[in-house]
């Protein structure tokens, strides 16, 4: 491994919760193949990571890291915002 690579897990997904204090619920998507019959399947897992900056809301996208667990269910952090969500 060189030495710019990051040892960390990073995933990018929405941000389907904000109502927690310096926590947003992260919905990551991912598509696999099946193992046997070879069909392309849809999972999708949530993740609380948290936030110190203000301005990621509810459908915004972002990056989020593996870091040492700070609560309970909370071991990520975002680390950026990826894209905002358009309001219709």
């Amino acid at each position: 491994m060189s030495q710019n690579q990051s040892l960390t897990r990073t995933l990018v997904g929405r941000v389907v919760s904000d109502k927690m204090q310096k926590t947003v619920t992260v919905l990551v998507e991912r598509r696999i193949q099946h193992p046997v019959y070879g069909k392309f399947i849809g999972q999708s897992k949530k993740y609380h990571a948290h936030i110190e900056l203000d301005g990621v809301g509810m459908g915004d996208t972002v990056e989020i890291a593996e870091t040492r667990p700070i609560s309970k269910t909370k071991s990520w952090m975002v680390t950026k915002l990826v894209s905002k969500a358009v309001v219709v």
